[in-house]
């Protein structure tokens, strides 16, 4: 795996050259772009809106516009040159309590790995303070000409970077909303109904069983247009709730959700017992693995870990 960013993590006098991966894979399904009825395949092209040129994209800079309507042209290379620290330094500032930051801040998720062999003996005590202060460290970097505000924290057996946006980015419900839903309020029975619905549907978080279920659908679906079949289209969104019938409503779900907790241990046994590896998520995999400690999973692709699994 290539790493999307290198430089070094500094942590007062402690500085350790590092290399920043994606820790997350996209399994959307992606199209090309056709002109109905051919078979005519639909290309974007950088053209010059004045000759109507093709333009290659050495030749591209940036533009921003100011208030006159004129243009302000900026290379590539100064937007290099102005970077603080020249875009590779990954500086820790303070240190903050994970739970103390909403997760409304956090966007995207990255592994942090030391750049060398040599480096892994001070990485792995900052890890390993992390872990124990269950701490994470605030600080920001430079990537792809774009200033990030980061977290760093303690993962299974390597650090976690988190870009995080900056406050000034998120918006403020009262002032974009014309009306906040939440000033509706709520009477005392249906709101003791609807605190007792939460502790029925509440449960241990275990992200191994969602799954993108859309995107299943999707492969369905070409797999069905290619053979010449037809996909059963799925059921229709449920109908909003009368007010009404909000007290009813609550109570049935408060029962629907008892009884659908019940049968979680089942599923949960069935699937410690002998699944089919091959059937299962990346994510379910991983699980499975923790479950019964498998070493080295952490560094496990996909087919590692089933015949990491298969051996267990």
């Amino acid at each position: 795996m290539r790493p999307v960013w290198s430089g070094s993590l500094t942590l007062g006098l402690v500085t350790v050259p590092v290399r920043l991966y994606s820790a997350v894979e996209d399994h959307t399904v992606h199209f090309r772009q056709f002109q109905r009825g051919t078979s005519d395949r639909i290309r974007y092209r950088r053209v010059n809106e004045r000759t109507g040129d093709e333009v290659d994209y050495a030749d591209v800079v940036k533009g921003y516009e100011l208030d006159d309507g004129e243009y302000v042209l900026v290379e590539p290379e100064e937007l290099d040159e102005i970077a603080p620290g020249r875009s590779k330094a990954l500086e820790v500032e303070s240190f903050a309590d994970l739970g103390d930051v909403d997760p409304m801040f956090f966007d995207k998720t990255y592994w942090l790995a030391p750049a060398k062999e040599e480096f892994e003996k001070p990485y792995a005590l900052l890890l390993t303070a992390m872990a124990k202060t269950d701490k994470a460290g605030v600080a920001k970097f430079v990537l792809r000409g774009r200033e990030y505000l980061a977290l760093v924290r303690a993962g299974e057996g390597v650090m976690l970077l988190n870009t995080l946006h900056f406050a000034a980015d998120l918006r403020d419900p009262a002032k974009e909303l014309p009306e906040l839903p939440g000033r509706a309020g709520a009477r005392g029975k249906e709101l003791d109904m609807a605190v007792n619905l939460i502790d029925a549907m509440s449960a241990e978080w275990r992200p191994g069983d969602y799954r993108d279920t859309y995107t299943d659908r999707v492969h369905e679906l070409i797999d069905a247009k290619s053979e010449g079949r037809t996909v059963t289209p799925a059921e229709e969104p449920a109908e909003p709730t009368k007010v009404v019938d909000l007290f009813e409503a609550l109570q049935r779900s408060v029962q629907n959700g008892k009884s659908g907790k019940k049968k979680r241990p089942a599923a949960k046994s069935k699937r410690a017992k002998k699944p089919d590896l091959g059937d299962l998520s990346k994510a379910e995999l991983d699980e499975l693995a923790r479950e019964r400690e498998v070493k080295g999973r952490s560094k496990m692709n996909r087919a590692a870990l089933e015949k990491a699994l298969k051996a267990s």
